[in-house]
């Protein structure tokens, strides 16, 4: 017998406030997600069971995106505890933006990025094609701070995009340890008070190098960062420098960064390699952000049935060095098959999975 999405929703009746047939719609994205590989709504509507035609199963997903909101501080907290993840987390921050016909769609996300899993856990809908703004970026991580403390966080991660004076104040005060790379024009005022750009002081320098640094202000820019970063350096083998700044440790910053990339696996998994999440026809802010929640919710179900494949094994590797599958392909190609071949064992899954988070928060909520 197949995965029959009201039996799936009816795991969910104590974790989410919404009617049946919400839930019902609820677990038919997911599975129409995980088992069609695209978001396109008119592919998932063939996922119903029942005699209604598919006209009118594609217009219940519309409604569903129409009208259900879903909680994402209480979705953040629950991707945590489906996926069994335990503090310090290594936090990564990107953008994600295609293009819809002439309409941008750029998304801001935060992700945790653990030994094998990444997952998004809060994300913003960005306006236009540019990059994000200070508010946007520290609203997302009061919005972090908010749901799991500061204590939470071991690195956050982010790619030279993330910088400025006024970003940097802010994760020094708020004490966020963090490891972000910059540009090589940075100009900064060293501990005997002369001013240099980091690129003269990683010039014909070894292939590694710590570089204490204070007061340092951005070129072009008036206003002086007030606080004490250090920064590492390292040189790749094309020749090009990797220069990070951090309120930490240098080196241990510096290899930390090397995790920052898991974010740009983890959009991979949502678009070509997992989901296709480029194949939506949304794009209003609200609705995209709920689509959002529901491909997060489909990779923890895939993270999740590779924990139960794989155990503690490792992923073999092949001739070259790296791995076969990632985590993720992994979990995601057992649990189509499972769904199409043994679906009481994802089922088993789902329910196991849905468990973990506290009951008497909310998910979702009506408008």
């Amino acid at each position: 017998m197949p995965c029959r999405p009201d039996t799936l929703a009816s795991t969910l009746s104590r974790h989410v406030p919404l009617s049946n047939s919400r839930r019902e719609t609820l677990v038919v994205l997911v599975l129409g997600l995980v088992c069609g590989r695209t978001v396109n709504l008119s592919h998932i509507a063939g996922h119903f069971r029942g005699p209604a035609q598919l006209t009118s199963n594609y217009r219940r997903l519309q409604r569903f995106f129409q009208f259900v909101r879903l909680d994402e501080d209480w979705l953040a907290r629950a991707l945590v505890a489906l996926l069994n993840l335990r503090p310090p987390f290594q936090l990564c921050l990107d953008r994600t933006n295609w293009k819809l016909g002439v309409k941008d769609v750029n998304l801001l996300v935060l992700c945790i990025a653990a030994r094998r899993v990444r997952i998004p856990i809060l994300w913003t809908v960005l306006d236009g094609s540019g990059g994000s703004s200070m508010e946007d970026r520290m609203t997302l991580m009061e919005r972090y701070l908010a749901v799991f403390g500061v204590a939470s966080i071991g690195m956050l991660l982010a790619d030279r995009e993330f910088i400025g004076n006024q970003w940097f104040e802010f994760l020094v005060k708020n004490n966020i340890p963090f490891a972000i790379r910059v540009k090589e024009n940075l100009i900064v005022i060293l501990e005997d008070g002369r001013m240099a750009s980091l690129a003269s002081l990683t010039r014909r320098r070894p292939s590694r190098r710590q570089l204490a640094a204070y007061k340092g202000r951005f070129e072009g820019m008036q206003q002086r960062f007030a606080g004490t970063l250090c920064f590492a350096a390292k040189r790749r083998n094309d020749g090009t420098m990797i220069i990070i700044a951090t309120n930490c440790e240098p080196n241990g910053a510096l290899a930390a960064y090397k995790r920052r990339w898991q974010i740009e696996c983890l959009f991979g998994d949502t678009k070509t390699r997992g989901l296709n999440m480029e194949d939506t026809k949304l794009t209003q802010p609200a609705k995209l952000s709920l689509l959002m929640a529901v491909v997060a919710l489909a990779l923890a179900w895939a993270h999740a049935c590779a924990s139960a494949t794989k155990g503690h094994a490792n992923i073999a590797r092949a001739s070259h060095g790296y791995r076969r599958k990632s985590w993720f392909r992994t979990g995601f190609d057992a649990l189509r098959h499972w769904i199409a071949s043994h679906p009481d064992r994802a089922s088993d899954l789902w329910r196991s999975i849905w468990n973990r988070p506290k009951p008497n928060l909310s998910l979702a909520r009506v408008v």
